[in-house]
């Protein structure tokens, strides 16, 4: 039997109307409800507390492996059956991995909704029974070739992975990212992922939301019913400390020389934890920077200097080690990194001792306002929310006032947070040199003139 955790029952200030209810199974599932009638869809998320800081050295890519197979096939459905049978009945899904957690969702019409309650249950009750060494080798191959796609035979495809490395020192358990390296994935055994299902795949580790076009009580029944018989697992261990000192102390430095487009200076600043009001402080400050074409960075360098064809300043928002703060400037041809970090630099400074002005204030809060309404507006994306604040933050009822928050920032502790943390002895810098030269600036003007003639024909 599923036992309450406690009933919103009444709006929450700043939700918008939107509610939540709580229930936990006996087995330790979390599960949250929120309805809304508005279309007939329903939204399932099930967020298992894994990501690949869990993972031990010699053993990275395990947690997004998983994530591919649990796509492969459990006890009752074989093989692609679990793509097949949510788009046959007119449904959509997919899986996530990040350094603190893996997730499933599917969006179905609210009349299929026990459909997809089942396939969720059915994969974290039994893969085991259908993962076998064949499974194990197709999905390693899959993720391997995901690898050489969106990492090592792309433009800049291994920034983030080299920033993070440099960002997060050697044993640190974010140093790492989700995707692996070949070796590791090379050298996962069968027994290796067998034990790591059974460790994280569990009910007691995992949260459930389901939102939308939803009877709460029908919807609870059928949870009871698919997964109330799944047993719990006690023998996971805590991820290790991610905690760091506030400021890196000193520059962290690497200079690539591949096969890109063009220069490109990148860094990572060490920023307060998600969940803090310095980490939306932090979140503000870097809108304001870096977040669009009307920030400082894109005034300065691409509109004013025309020394970058594109600059952007963002925040990676993490709960158990410092956030980051990423840096991202593409140069125009012609123009060397050196110009570039000092009219960053220089902006930084001018941003940390005077702040911002009232309108950037309002214009940045209104533009992180309208992502968080975003988020909120679909079903899918607050069930995604829910299970969000649940896992990391242990209270899903966050998700409806996490604006609220970041609202109450003030000018004051934006620039107070620049000043501490956007300084130079506090970023990792990763630049990209072309193997190639670069199109001088009449080469681009002829090759411009050239496409417009082509146009014409």
């Amino acid at each position: 039997m599923y036992m309450p955790m406690g009933d919103t029952a009444t709006e929450r200030a700043g939700s918008g109307g939107l509610t939540a209810t709580e229930h936990r199974l006996a087995n330790g599932l979390r599960v949250v409800l929120s309805e809304d009638h508005l279309t007939p869809v329903a939204a399932v998320c099930l967020w298992y507390d894994v990501g690949s800081r869990h993972e031990v050295a010699g053993r990275t890519g395990l947690a997004h492996l998983f994530e591919h197979l649990m796509f492969q096939g459990s006890a009752q459905v074989k093989g692609n059956g679990h793509f097949e049978l949510v788009q046959g009945a007119g449904g959509s899904l997919n899986g996530t991995t990040s350094f603190e957690r893996t997730n499933y969702f599917e969006t179905m019409p609210s009349n299929q909704l026990e459909l997809a309650l089942w396939l969720e249950a059915d994969r974290m009750g039994s893969l085991l029974t259908a993962l076998d060494l064949e499974s194990l080798d197709n999905q390693r191959a899959v993720v391997k070739n995901e690898r050489r796609q969106r990492y090592d035979n792309v433009p800049y495809g291994t920034a983030f992975e080299r920033l993070t490395a440099l960002a997060y020192p050697e044993g640190h358990p974010y140093h790492h990212t989700p995707i692996g390296s070949m070796a590791d994935l090379d050298a996962a055994t069968l027994e290796d992922a067998r034990a790591f299902f059974r460790t994280y795949y569990a009910p007691n580790n995992a949260v459930l939301s389901v939102v939308g076009d939803i009877d709460p009580e029908q919807t609870l029944a059928w949870v009871e019913k698919y997964f109330g018989s799944i047993p719990g697992h006690d023998g996971k261990q805590p991820p290790r400390d991610g905690s760091l000192p506030d400021v890196m102390g000193g520059q962290l430095r690497e200079t690539v020389r591949e096969d890109v487009p063009s220069r490109a200076l990148m860094a990572a600043y060490r920023l307060p934890e998600d969940g803090t009001r310095a980490g939306d402080a932090a979140d503000v400050a870097l809108t304001i920077l870096g977040g669009g074409e009307s920030s400082r960075l894109f005034n300065r360098l691409v509109r004013r200097d025309r020394s970058a064809v594109a600059a952007g300043f963002g925040l990676l928002r993490l709960a158990g080690a410092p956030s980051l703060g990423w840096l991202d400037v593409k140069t125009s041809a012609g123009v060397e990194i050196p110009a570039i970090e000092v009219a960053v630099d220089e902006e930084l400074a001018r941003f940390a001792e005077e702040g911002p002005t009232a309108e950037e204030m309002e214009r940045a809060q209104a533009q992180l306002e309208r992502e968080w309404l975003d988020q909120l507006d679909t079903v899918a994306g607050r069930a995604d929310q829910l299970c969000r604040y649940a896992v990391l933050f242990g209270d899903p009822q966050l998700a409806f006032t996490a604006v609220d928050r970041l609202l109450a920032v003030t000018a004051d502790e934006v620039r107070e947070i620049a000043a501490a943390r956007l300084r130079p002895d506090n970023r990792a810098v990763l630049v990209y040199e072309p193997t190639a030269p670069e199109q001088t600036p009449a080469a681009e003007e002829a090759a411009t003139d050239q496409d417009e003639e082509a146009a014409q024909q």
